[in-house]
């Protein structure tokens, strides 16, 4: 089967990566037979309101409460779903949060609760540390995502000025026995970052987090300085806390990158795979697999099957001084569109899988060999410079906008590459 539409053909592809981690697919073959007694369904992230969905399509209507991003929800039976602010958290973040450690406390031996954990529930899942103001933490978080810190370091940082990440939500729930499925939007798969982690333990304490904000010369607010001195309420991984707390990846981005390099292979595509978990500066990856891209290109003969690059990941965009709109995906996108110029054979997607790029809604951008003749006149170096992606693309015409996915497995990369000089 050939490749006729290099564009509808990646669009497919990306397609296929986000249905892989549909929470309708993967939970339910994670969920054990209801239990008999009591059961509380609680979580947060972008996937958690869709997980929850899928929990009472298998179970029937539970109690609970799951906090997702605004727009994010879903209609479920009986676990009440809450909309809070994402990537920085909000006063609902913090009241749903409360709520639910409430929920939790006073659960015994023969109670169980499920939680589902997905990207994003560190902002979702906010429950200052004592001493910490929601105003504190919004200040930390914000200068972390300008720095271009990578999530893991984000996250060492959260945890600890945090009343419910770091193992301690399964702490407020224990002595229930507690199951917990995640959603994995983290390079590595690590449990540790994963929502910053709010079922499960970590050996990093209050150093690393001091020196995280050290390395980019944030100084916190007072408060947070005084936490990060006295340390925080992170469970160690060995807790008595944590026994009764089981925690299990149920879809993560390697599985999402295979589901789109079969769908490639069954089209007669080659296929390589760099990695899921590729990191650093969007600019500086985009151009690196640009470059790469350019050089298969040149020497692949006409007459060779297409060739797809594939990663994953997540990419950082480091802030220098005021910018426009633009996110790691779409900033990845133009820096290749600009080490390409134009060349023959060469098609490139970058997209968020939850839908949202950034803080935009757009999940990122599609450009083909004929994009660079129209780019030029839209000043591409500027709007790199500017960190105006979004901007961009959306005066090129190449964004590609399509709402909430309900899930997240982060950044899906592909260059489709035609030998020779072939225009496809």
């Amino acid at each position: 089967m050939a490749v006729t539409d290099p564009s509808a053909f990646l669009r497919s592809l990306f397609d296929a990566a986000v249905a892989a981690a549909d929470p309708m697919r993967v939970v339910p073959a994670a969920l054990p037979p209801r239990p008999v007694g009591r059961v509380v369904v609680v979580g947060a992230g972008k996937a958690s309101a869709r997980m929850a969905q899928a929990v009472e399509a298998a179970w029937g209507p539970c109690e609970g409460l799951v906090i997702t991003r605004y727009g994010y929800a879903q209609p479920c039976e009986g676990i009440e779903i809450v909309e809070a602010a994402h990537p920085v958290p909000d006063q609902a973040g913090v009241e749903a949060t409360q709520r639910m450690l409430e929920l939790l406390r006073g659960l015994g031996p023969e109670d169980f609760v499920l939680a589902l954990i997905s990207g994003g529930g560190s902002a979702l899942l906010c429950a200052p540390a004592p001493g910490v103001t929601l105003a504190d933490k919004q200040a930390v978080t914000g200068a972390l995502l300008r720095s271009g810190a990578p999530i893991d370091e984000i996250n060492t940082v959260r945890k600890h000025l945090s009343a419910v990440k770091g193992g301690q939500l399964a702490a407020a729930a224990w002595p229930a026995r507690m199951l917990a499925l995640v959603i994995s939007d983290v390079a590595g798969d690590d449990l540790a970052f994963i929502a910053s982690g709010p079922t499960v333990g970590d050996a990093r304490g209050v150093t690393e987090a001091r020196a995280v904000l050290q390395a980019y010369g944030i100084t916190p607010p007072p408060a947070v300085q005084a936490v990060l001195a006295r340390g925080s309420g992170v469970l160690a991984p060995g807790d008595a806390r944590l026994a009764q707390a089981e925690t299990r990846i149920i879809a993560a981005p390697g599985q999402s990158l295979a589901a789109a390099a079969d769908l490639a292979r069954a089209a007669g595509v080659e296929v390589r795979q760099l990695g899921d978990a590729l990191e650093g500066e969007a600019r500086d990856l985009g151009a690196e697999q640009a470059r790469m891209a350019l050089q298969l290109a040149a020497e692949r003969p006409a007459s060779a099957p297409p060739f797809l690059l594939l990663s994953g990941g997540e990419c950082t965009v480091q802030h220098r001084g005021e910018g426009g709109s633009g996110g790691p995906n779409a900033e990845f996108i133009l820096s290749a569109l600009i080490a390409l110029q134009g060349a023959p054979g060469i098609h490139a997607l970058a997209c968020d899988t939850d839908g949202v790029d950034g803080a935009a809604e757009v999940a990122g951008a599609l450009i083909g060999p004929e994009a660079w003749t129209r780019a030029q006149s839209l000043e591409p170096h500027a709007a790199l410079a500017a960190h105006d992606s979004h901007g961009f693309f959306a005066r090129l015409g190449a964004q590609v906008v399509i709402g909430p996915t309900l899930t997240n497995v982060n950044d899906f990369r592909a260059f489709l590459i035609f030998g020779g000089a072939q225009t496809a």
